[in-house]
């Protein structure tokens, strides 16, 4: 048994013996009551920890009063496991009328109300109330200094929430000095590998990450892993969890041979500790599916999200929108596996789903629209697929503007289905716009933009201009080196389309030895196996033959 269901069923236990014993309304039974909620929310369960604390709240306001501590406390509570549930709708004026009694009862500088002010902030964070969120957040930090004092381990960390909020606002030039100074007053004050400190560290890592800053990212998250294993009083989920954040930030920067044995462990601990449904267990499920899918290892993604989509419609309403992504992500999945049996019907399900809950014009709707289209191409219908991005492309740029990313996104996909169809001259202007459009928008060194270069590149192959194209792929395949480093995946298939481009302008010594240099390095990073590595070896072999290079041959690199 996992220590969370040892500790639940103890709370059980010892609810029903003050049941037995000393009455249902007994001050002792209540507080029982309410272990055994907080017990399920440790756990990850709130949908098990909302009843009992409604009924928690009702018998202490029936009991002992409506403004009785214990009732707040109670209240508090069950605004809490409302906002672990995201059922923000309720928790939100729970939270609101916590912090209003409480500040009636107990006074403005009670950690009750502190405690709810910094929860109601989060609250309206998750809710997508930022500005709300960062207002009340620089509130408690100003009333938590002067209650409490700078360096009290509450306001510490009502400092990094504020700093987190201004994250979740794309302002990380904000929060980065905050954290910064954050995590510098927790080592003075309680020492460099107290679990706060530690966890000050950690959101400071995720804040390089957010703002692009990887090197300093994953340096931060290596040295708290190693702390974690010599600190005392760290949760093992806490380790879990920043195992978890290096091995995505190793994902994000291409190392994904050193990421998957990391998310391993983690998927291993969470199995051993929580239930399947618990949110750290299901994050951890689509990480790991993630770095197989990206080292061409679909087929043992499948299984986890599987998973995840059969916990969240156990756990969550038939509509919710974490189903329809988990969904989108399976079919995804499922195509690359080369299932397309199952990957078409249950594209085909989404879309309708998404058109039904969210409407023919959300974002959502859109996108997977448009992964539908993209298995009708993989299929071979054109016919199906080629209408259905035109009028994602047409809804996009009308619902959301001709530079947003997802519009992009949808111009790249009919640009690349243009191609697919022999349809090269309309193929090109949209590749042009699609690259303009990101330099723009994005940036020259966003991954997006290398991307939209590298399939611009191929567009001038694909029509002759192979002077074009091999002065577009020589910058692009620098850029990513310097960018992305020269193992990420996306750099080793461009420096095969490079050689590819020498290959088809005659200048075949160049072709092979840049293929000789890049056949180790796609082995050593993908695998012998992996279908970059087999098409690097299969170039390679046909041009030391002496062949000449076939549209087959070539890569498009398929991010939007």
């Amino acid at each position: 048994m996992s220590t969370s269901k040892s500790i639940i069923a103890l709370h059980q236990r010892a609810l029903a013996e003050h049941e037995r014993t000393l009455g249902p309304d007994h001050p002792s039974t209540l507080a029982a009551r309410h272990n055994l909620a907080l017990a399920h929310l440790q756990a990850g369960q709130p949908g098990q920890a909302i009843p009992l604390l409604e009924r928690a709240v009702a018998d202490c306001e029936r009991v002992l009063g409506a403004d009785h501590p214990d009732t707040l406390s109670s209240r508090y509570n069950l605004a809490g496991a409302y906002a672990a549930a995201q059922q923000l709708d309720k928790a939100i004026p729970l939270f609101e009328r916590v912090v209003a009694d409480g500040k009636r009862v107990l006074g403005a500088d009670h950690t009750v109300v502190l405690n709810s002010q910094n929860n109601l902030a989060s609250a309206y964070e998750e809710a997508g109330q930022i500005e709300q969120a960062i207002s009340l957040f620089k509130r408690v930090v100003t009333d938590s200094k002067r209650a409490l004092g700078a360096d009290h381990p509450d306001t510490l960390v009502r400092r990094n929430n504020l700093a987190n909020a201004y994250i979740s606002a794309k302002r990380t030039k904000r929060a980065i000095p905050l954290l910064e100074q954050v995590v510098t007053d927790s080592e003075r004050v309680k020492g460099a590998r107290h679990p706060d400190t530690l966890g000050g560290r950690s959101n400071l890592a995720s804040a390089y990450e957010e703002a692009g800053q990887m090197e300093q990212a994953i340096s931060l998250f290596e040295r708290v892993v190693a702390d974690c294993k010599r600190a005392l009083g760290v949760t093992p989920l806490f380790t879990a969890a920043n195992r978890h954040s290096l091995a995505k930030a190793y994902q994000a920067t291409g190392q994904t041979d050193k990421a998957i044995p990391l998310l391993e462990q983690s998927m291993a601990f969470l199995r051993r500790e929580f239930d399947a449904d618990h949110p750290t267990a299901l994050d951890a499920c689509r990480s790991l599916a993630d770095a197989y899918r990206a080292t061409g290892r679909a087929r043992q993604a499948i299984p986890f999200i599987e998973q995840v989509l059969a916990s969240q419609q156990r756990t969550l309403d038939a509509d919710h929108p974490d189903i329809l992504a988990a969904r989108n992500r399976l079919a995804i999945t499922y195509q690359e596996a080369g299932q397309r049996a199952q990957a078409i019907p249950l594209f085909e399900q989404s879309v309708a789903d998404c058109e039904r809950v969210k409407g023919a014009d959300h974002p959502d709707t859109l996108v997977i629209r448009g992964n539908l289209a993209d298995a009708y191409q993989v299929i071979g219908q054109t016919d199906k697929a080629i209408p259905l991005l035109e009028r994602t492309m047409a809804d996009c740029e009308r619902t959301l503007g001709a530079d947003h990313p997802d519009t992009l996104g949808s111009r790249h996909d009919l640009a690349f289905a243009y191609r697919t169809a022999g349809r090269v001259e309309q193929a090109l202007p949209l590749f042009e716009q699609v690259l303009a459009g990101r330099q723009r928008m994005l940036g020259t060194d966003h991954p997006d933009t290398l991307i939209g270069r590298n399939n611009l590149a191929l567009a001038y192959q694909a029509t002759g201009q192979t002077d074009k194209a091999i002065s577009l792929f020589e910058k692009t395949t620098a850029d990513c080196e310097r960018v992305q480093g020269a193992d990420h995946p996306d750099t080793l298939v461009t420096r095969n389309n490079l050689a590819l481009a020498y290959w088809a302008a005659g200048r075949e010594e160049e072709a092979i030895t840049l293929y000789e240099r890049i056949l180790p390095d796609v082995r050593r990073v993908l695998g012998s196996t992996h279908p970059t590595t087999r098409m690097v070896r299969e170039n390679l072999r046909l041009a030391r033959a002496t062949g000449r290079p076939r549209s087959s041959w070539w890569r498009h690199l398929i991010g939007r």
